[in-house]
Parts: C-alpha cells; structure tokens; sequence
C-alpha cells in the first residue's frame, strides 16, 4: 500500500470564501423509494437498518453527470438510500468554500487530489478504518489520516489513431518506435509523405496546455518539490532546464504538424477529437477522459495512448503521467448526521465492491478503476493503454500543488507560445515571473 502523505505545514490554504453561490443542477429524484434491496458497503448501512438515509453527492466530473442522474433512481431502489446529486461549473474550492460557509455542505464530495490536501483535516471525515483502504495505492492520505477516497484513475500522454497510421504505413503501429522524439519524427515525416499532410491535432484549451502539458515540465524532474522551491524563490533557470527544453522541443514538433497551425487558438476541441476519432489525424496530446468526446464520432477501432516522445534516457518516454484523479470526500461537520456519513461510507463500499458499483465506475463511466479487486475489464482504448502502463508500474505521479490560477495564467502563456506570439525564452521568463509571485 502507497497511499500519499503529506504533512500539516505543506497544506494549502482553503480558497477565499465567495459572496454568491454558482448555480446548481439537481440531478437526484425528487420522490423517495422504500424499496430496500442489498446494501450497499459491507456492515451496517442505513438501508439494512430498516431507516430510509438521505444524502447529498457533489460531482465536479461534468463529462459523467448524466450517469449521475441516471444512478440516482437505480441506487435507491436498490439500497434505499436515496441521492440528491449536484454539479457546478464553479472551481471545485470556491464552491465547497461557499458551501461551508453558508452552513450547507455536500454529504460526499467529489474533489480534486489538492482540495483533498487543503481541506481534509478542517472538513472531511478520517476513512483510515475502511476495508477499500487496503485495495488501492493511491487513496490520499494527510498526517497519517485518509480522508481521500479515489474515484478513478486517470493519465496524460499523446493518444493515437493505429487504424490511420497502418493506413499509410501498411503495418501495424507499435508504439513504442516512438518514445524518442526522433522516432516520432521519423513517423510523422512517413505519414506526410504517405497524404496526411497535417498528421497532429493541439488542444487549444488553457487547461490542456497549461495543467496539462506544461506540468510535465515540473512532474518529470528528478526532484518536484526541490524544482518548484527553487521557482518560487526566482534561482531556477527554466530555459536551460533539460526537460523544460526536451519537452518544448516536442511541442514543437506538434505545432510544425498541426493540422491548424495557421489558426492555431482557434481550433475547437469537438473538431480536433473528430478528427483523430475519423482517423483524419494521427496524434494529439490528451488523457483517457477524452474518450468521453471521441466516442461521440465515427471513431476506428484501434486507439491508445504512448507517452509524451522525448529524446532522454530517464524513463520519461516510457511512462505516462496520471494516477488518481477525482475523489471523494465525507463532510465531518455536525450539519450531517453519523447515519448520513455511514450512507456516504456504505456508497463509496458499494462503488468497490459490489458489482453494480462496479459497473457503474468502468461501464457505465468509462474509467479506470482506482481498486486492485475490480477486475473487470476496461473497454474503451484509452482506457485500456492507461490500465496497461498502471498495471506495468509506468505512471509518473501527478503534481497535485499547483495554485488554482496556474492553468488560465500558464497555459495562456503557451497559448501566446502556440500561435508564435512569444518564443521559448519569452514562454521561460513568463512562467518564471508566476512563479516568483506564489506566495
């Protein structure tokens, strides 16, 4: 077991509390089942105690809140507890902090790995006790206590099109020729030789190139913490720094062959995920949760996903970057009552292992599941690379300490990057600048 541990003095401090609320959807039932079938975890759920529990879900997955909604109704009739469940657009800790502070907080909260770190020990409830525990490596952990609960397991890397290669190669795709970023040339000069003029698509999104891509930058130095300090206090050189160059060097790559360099921070997403999903591209940086958009489309049969190609001998290019993503925490305050937080237990066991859970999480989600007794098997490609290269041991961990504004801030700086309006010193100096002004 590997669960993540963090100590008191490295905790974030909690976003500042915001004056209005963002709207919200309700995507639970509004009537109440009686119906009670099995529980839901493995002792004493509110269902088997004969009591009809109520609880409240935040989910901050938008790509999953249809089959949110969906649960809601099915959970009850199963269980008998029932599920009020919420999305908003707002930032996961802006919005918790106006919960808390109108006294009126989520039962479950579906969070990302840094909110776990900055708000579990003030609102979460201690989940060291529960039997899941033991079953996953990547449960979150805060002097010594879990508080997070892993919902899935994600991962970044550049995904492609084997139908679309083999088209013009004549062979079956082997990743693995391209792990160097002279491999991945060598590729891409076959595939515009062959017709695809412009075999790579570029996410223009801020979230993409920003938390994304350019924060592989700091997860593949050989020491994170002691690279971040040192950006901090303004002594790191970002444009002499060996994986600062190794990777901009393959981002250049894929703006020299993006189908939309002309009008590079115009491409929209929906376009670009067509395109590699048809097989009119070959390659585009990306995750698994992206499968959620190329499913959408006409997509060919075989996709995958590689690690980001680079020309070093650390490993890097063998590996791709994930591992929990999202996860679930259970309000500790007095406003939800011990049967409430039993209920929330009871569902987080339910999700692991009983079979419905199950499904719900890898068919009905499309996810990687973050459990070691979940066996059954993932079904989309990406899906499937992702749970390949976990299973093998090659996920470089994500960073989970960025500030909230590190995504707008440094990924609108590659955007300026992605359409030549800096260059790779100008990109080096801005983020240096961020850096220096974190406090």
């Amino acid at each position: 077991m590997n669960i993540r541990k963090i100590s008191r003095r490295q905790f974030l401090q909690a976003s500042a509390v915001l004056s209005a609320a963002g709207l919200l959807s309700a995507c639970g039932s509004s009537t109440t089942s009686s119906a009670a079938g099995s529980t839901a975890g493995t002792s004493g759920s509110a269902a088997a105690s004969g009591s009809a529990a109520s609880i409240t879900l935040f989910n901050s997955k938008m790509e999953i809140q249809d089959q949110f909604t969906a649960l809601t109704d099915s959970y009850e009739a199963e269980t008998g507890v029932h599920v009020e469940c919420y999305y908003s657009s707002d930032t996961v800790a802006a919005h918790l902090a106006t919960k808390y502070a109108s006294n009126d907080p989520y039962t479950l909260m579906m969070v990302d790995a840094k909110d776990v770190y900055s708000l579990g020990a003030e609102h979460a409830a201690d989940l060291s006790a529960e039997k899941w525990v033991g079953d996953t490596s990547v449960a979150i952990a805060v002097d010594g206590k879990t508080y997070g609960f892993p919902f899935c397991v994600e991962a970044r890397g550049v995904m492609y099109n084997a139908d679309a290669i083999k088209k013009i190669t004549g062979a079956d795709f082997d990743p693995s020729t391209c792990q160097t970023l002279d491999g991945f040339k060598s590729v891409l000069e076959t595939l515009v030789k062959g017709g695809m003029a412009t075999p790579v698509g570029i996410m223009k999104e801020d979230w993409s190139l920003g938390a994304h891509y350019f924060a592989e930058v700091y997860e593949e130095q050989s020491d994170v913490d002691a690279f971040i300090e040192a950006l901090k206090g303004g002594t790191a050189d970002l444009a002499n720094n060996a994986k600062f160059n190794s990777l901009m060097d393959t981002f250049d790559v894929l703006k020299a062959n993006n189908y939309a360099k002309d009008s590079a921070i115009s491409a929209e997403r929906e376009t670009s995920e067509m395109m590699l999903a048809q097989g009119d591209i070959a390659f585009m940086f990306g995750g698994n949760w992206d499968w959620s958009q190329i499913n959408q489309y006409d997509y060919t049969e075989n996709m995958g996903m590689m690690p980001v190609p680079e020309n070093s001998d650390d490993g890097c290019n063998t590996k791709l970057v994930g591992g929990g993503s999202k996860y679930f925490m259970i309000d500790n305050s007095d406003v939800t009552t011990e049967e409430q937080r039993q209920a929330a237990k009871d569902f987080l066991n339910w999700l692991v292992y009983q079979d419905n859970g199950q499904d719900f999480v890898v068919n009905q989600c499309a996810l990687v599941p973050a459990f070691s007794n979940i066996t059954l098997p993932v079904t989309d490609p990406l899906g499937t690379s992702v749970k390949k290269y976990a299973d093998e041991g090659k996920l470089i961990p994500n960073y989970n300490y960025c500030p909230d504004d590190h995504y707008s801030k440094v990924g609108a700086y590659m955007q300026e990057y992605l359409a030549d309006q800096t260059d790779r010193a100008g990109l080096a100096t801005e983020v240096e600048t961020y850096w220096k002004s974190v406090t």
